[in-house]
């Protein structure tokens, strides 16, 4: 059980330390003042989600490994969050998109899981469900208004769409840790939450004029350490510090 709970606990994790990582990126890049610090906040929000999430990973392990261990020390292949979430920003569509559909995901994931079984898991998610909710209005404002803006908006948010759909499958996955959690009340039923996801989506985006894609080929790998290309070069720039000066506290 400690086993996987680790491992689940660390998935959760893994997912919005990278998501985090990826919308920092638009710190001082942002297409207006308010909204480059909007995302910089959303930025610290996920991150700190991400840290109580790697904590609590870190006692469940036993092993004494902090966060920031499990953060900044850990290889490519040991990370288990979605692809989804590693993939590159983009323009502001792409980006806004990719946010849209974990959003979507990340809020009912949240909000069943104040019911979970284990404590300090529904204690988190309860923390994190106010900072979701606000995460998915954005986000789904932002694909109404280039959805149902203009000619090019509306062209850039569909090809986003597109490209970051075949990603959205390996959110739904199940494998026998998600089994495991689920059994025990630790987890939600996973096609709960794809059902609320689902739901959700066709609601934005019928409102946004955008066509759903169809469900064909999905990615997948991301929580078996199976990673795209861009993986490398997130890590590289988020854990330079830590590895150049190891040990060091300031």
């Amino acid at each position: 059980m400690s086993q996987a709970l680790f491992t689940y606990t660390l998935r959760l994790a893994d997912d919005i330390l990278i998501l985090s990582q990826r919308l920092g990126e638009w710190c001082g890049h942002g297409p207006v003042l308010e909204e480059d610090i909007a995302l910089t906040n959303r930025a610290l929000d996920h991150l700190g989600e991400a840290r109580n999430l790697l904590t609590y990973a870190g006692q469940v392990e036993g092993k004494g490994r902090s966060e920031d261990d499990l953060a900044y020390l850990r290889m490519e292949r040991q990370y288990t969050n979605a692809k989804l979430v590693e993939q590159p920003n983009g323009d502001y569509a792409h980006t806004m998109v990719r946010s849209f559909l974990f959003d979507a995901y990340h809020l009912p994931l949240m909000q069943a899981l104040t019911k979970s079984n284990d404590a300090q898991l529904a204690a988190i998610a309860g923390k994190s469900v106010k900072e979701a909710t606000y995460h998915l209005r954005a986000s789904s404002e932002w694909i109404i208004r280039f959805g149902d803006g203009t000619e090019e908006s509306h062209q850039r948010a569909q090809a986003a769409l597109d490209n970051l759909w075949t990603y959205t499958g390996e959110l739904f996955e199940s494998d026998a840790v998600l089994e495991e959690m689920t059994k025990a009340g630790i987890a939600p039923d996973i096609a709960t939450i794809k059902e609320a996801w689902s739901k959700t989506v066709d609601q934005v985006l019928s409102e946004a004029t955008l066509k759903r894609p169809a469900d064909a080929f999905m990615m997948t790998g991301g929580r078996k350490g199976l990673h795209s290309e861009h993986m490398g070069f997130i890590l590289a720039e988020m854990q330079h510090v830590t590895r150049a000066y190891p040990g060091v506290e300031w």
